[in-house]
Formats: structure tokens, C-alpha cells, sequence
């Protein structure tokens, strides 16, 4: 798991491998030329739930094996002030989340505008994920504004059921386990039908499988979702 600055950690399954490209492969091929070094400034686009953190934190994991990189997920560092983008410019590969957070806000924008030029005189790789794409957003900044929109921008497309169960079976997968086609529906029917759930249900039911050493089966995980959960040791 990558060290990142501010102590931001990135999730150990984000990476390239466990992404289920979908009708996200152009978005995905791309991802994978930034983590190369190719990509200059990139926009990713979408709702919660279509990956857009899954493949920001897997171009930082791959990235680093060769080059200085990070992760910076806006949202949760917004409050700590505009210091947080300070020497993030001496990185070759930079990911931030969240830039809707800022979206509108003068001093952060004339910031973000300052990485943004200095990480493109020095040909890095940046890429930026929102909610939406540059040129629907508010800004305050309209030099901000036409450099995000020029940049190379991908919506990304939330999974289907059909989807959804294809990539969990993937993930069970890369994890070792056999997720049956007909316990991926049984999850699908009874919890919310968002990937970052069935994600963490997915993570439950690994730690349980391998204490008991039990398959995935439908009454295995009606039992392991139907007990008491633990408290953390305080």
C-alpha cells in the first residue's frame, strides 16, 4: 500500500487490474497511458459509484513504481486550507479528487490554476475527477475553466446489474475466491445496489471466508451478514 503525502493512503484493490473496464475502456486505456506518463492533464467525469476514485488511485499506484506521485482526495483535506496543494508541483504524477469541493471558491481556484500551468510546463501528468465535466461547471477562474475543458475529458459510465455482478465476481477473484453467479444476485437484491456497498460487503464476506475457510455460498453469507458485528477495540 502507497505512503501519500498529508497521510492519505490509497486502498489497497484500487488498481488497474481489478477495475472492470465496461463502457469505460477508453477512459480506462487512458488512465493507464498517465500512469505511463503520457497522459498530460485529464479529466474524469461522473456520479458516485463509476470508479472515478478506483482509477485516480490506480494511476497513482502504478505511477509510483517508476515516478514521484499522489493522491490528493479534496473533500476530505478541503478544511485544512489552501496550504495542501503546496509542493505537490515537485511531483511527476498527481491525482486529485473532488475538485467540485473548490469549484467556485477564488483562492483555491487560482491555486488549482497554478498546478495546473506549472505541471503542464513540465509536460507531468495531472489528472482531476468532479461530478461533472469542465465545461458545465461554475468557475471563478476563467482561464481555470478553459484549461480543465481543454483537457482530455471522460465521462464515466455507472455499471448495470449485469455489470455490477462482473465486477464483483472480479474482485472475488483477484482475491482467490469463487463468487457464484447466483450469490453475486442474492447481494444485489437485498443491499443498495452501489458498487462501493457491495465493495465492503465483498470485504466482510472475504475476512469471514477465510477465518472459516467456507465458499461463498448464499446460506454462508445469510449467516455472516445476519451476525453481530464485533465492536473495535477501543
Amino acid at each position: 500500500m502507497q505512503q501519500l503525502p498529508l497521510g492519505v493512503r490509497l486502498r489497497d484493490r484500487a488498481v488497474f487490474e481489478s477495475f472492470l473496464p465496461a463502457r469505460n475502456v477508453e477512459a480506462l486505456a487512458h488512465a493507464r497511458r498517465s500512469a505511463a506518463g503520457q497522459g498530460g492533464l485529464t479529466w474524469l467525469a461522473g456520479p458516485s459509484g463509476a470508479g472515478k476514485t478506483h482509477l485516480l488511485q490506480a494511476v497513482c499506484a502504478a505511477a509510483a513504481q517508476a515516478r514521484r506521485s499522489g493522491y490528493l482526495p479534496l473533500r476530505e483535506l478541503s478544511g485544512l486550507g489552501v496550504e495542501v496543494l503546496g509542493g505537490l508541483p515537485q511531483l511527476e504524477c498527481l491525482a486529485i479528487d473532488d475538485v467540485d469541493a473548490v469549484i467556485g471558491r477564488g483562492e483555491w481556484e487560482r491555486a488549482l490554476f497554478t498546478l495546473v500551468r506549472e505541471f503542464a510546463e513540465r509536460d507531468g501528468v495531472l489528472v482531476l475527477a468532479s461530478g461533472a465535466p469542465p465545461a458545465l461547471a461554475a468557475w471563478a477562474l476563467a482561464d481555470l475553466g478553459s484549461r480543465c475543458a481543454a483537457a482530455a475529458v471522460f465521462q464515466l459510465r455507472v455499471l448495470d446489474e449485469s455489470e455490477q455482478r462482473e465486477a464483483l465476481r472480479l474482485r472475488a477473484r483477484l482475491r482467490g475466491l469463487e463468487l457464484p453467479p447466483e450469490t453475486a444476485r442474492w447481494l444485489q437484491r437485498r443491499f443498495p445496489r452501489d458498487m462501493h456497498t457491495l465493495y465492503q460487503l465483498l470485504d466482510t464476506l472475504d475476512e469471514a471466508a477465510l477465518a472459516a475457510q467456507r465458499r461463498l455460498t448464499v446460506p454462508f453469507i445469510r449467516a455472516v451478514l445476519a451476525a453481530p458485528r464485533r465492536p473495535e477495540p477501543g
